[in-house]
């Protein structure tokens, strides 16, 4: 028997920086509905526990997965739609009671957003990282015809493993070596976010019509969009696919549809300091 209103979360190790609490009690509260959403911290070697204890609990309509768990997830819930096989990392889980758990990803789809209100169109992209939310990039990139891609890693593995399941053309390289032309140039990673170093490469060799796309928002403004926007390139920051990807996990969590018409007043309250 529920002993309370439905609530969904966003978990992940930190997590005290995350605004996705803002997003979600934003757009119940616009749409007078009944329920809340939280965030929790889940340290990778609890994750396991944390999904056995909220199956059981009649209230929990699902989470959000944000760093370090967004491939780790996978092993716990079911995958009807493959996103296992086709992206490689999941950031949202759903839960309907006496069900299984659902895993999905919303950050591709989140990603894709503004650079299609934008009009953008490439075929050639340097991503950062290969980490979950890198996978789930790779996967939208390609699904809108990218068909060369630059990864830069840390580790060289790792990338040229991202490239080989993509099944696209292009290179893997460290972080200090010369970008090379591209369309579009993402951040995946952590760098730049506060509390970790920056990343700030030479941009000399990106075309003027390139966009820079830098997925941390806490700076909005970080060192790379700094640079990007001193060569007067288009650049698309952070709150932008948060807002994209919560939308669409509202709509999962809370079976309604956000109200996007208020996003200018969203991230107006996105901006206040915590």
């Amino acid at each position: 028997m529920s002993q309370g209103k439905p609530y969904a979360e966003v978990i992940g190790d930190p997590i005290a920086h995350s605004k996705s609490p803002v997003i979600h009690n934003f757009w119940l509260e616009e749409l007078g509905i009944d329920a809340e959403y939280r965030k929790t911290r889940v340290a990778p070697e609890n994750l396991a526990g944390y999904f056995l204890r909220r199956r059981a609990d009649p209230d929990w309509l699902g989470c959000n997965i944000t760093i370090p768990h967004k491939i780790a997830a996978l092993d716990y819930v079911d995958d009807p739609g493959g996103v296992r096989d086709r992206i490689g990392a999941i950031n949202t889980v759903a839960c309907e009671t006496g069900g299984p758990l659902i895993g999905t990803n919303t950050d591709a789809g989140g990603f894709l957003q503004p650079l299609l209100a934008r009009g953008w169109s490439g075929t050639s992209a340097i991503l950062a990282g290969t980490g979950g939310a890198a996978q789930a990039i790779g996967f939208a990139l390609r699904s809108v015809g990218v068909t060369d891609l630059t990864i830069v890693a840390r580790d060289a593995a790792k990338g040229q493993a991202l490239l080989d399941r993509l099944g696209l053309a292009g290179r893997v390289q460290g972080f200090d070596a010369a970008l090379p032309a591209a369309d579009l140039l993402a951040n995946s990673t952590s760098l730049g976010m506060v509390g970790q170093p920056a990343w700030t490469p030479d941009l000399s060799k990106l075309p003027d019509k390139a966009m820079v796309y830098d997925i941390v928002y806490a700076p909005l403004e970080t060192p790379l969009l700094a640079q990007a926007r001193k060569r007067d390139l288009m650049c698309i920051d952070g709150l932008e696919m948060l807002i994209g990807q919560a939308a669409l996990a509202f709509d999962i969590f809370f079976d309604a549809q956000p109200p996007r018409e208020l996003d200018a007043q969203l991230r107006d309250r996105l901006l206040v300091p915590a």
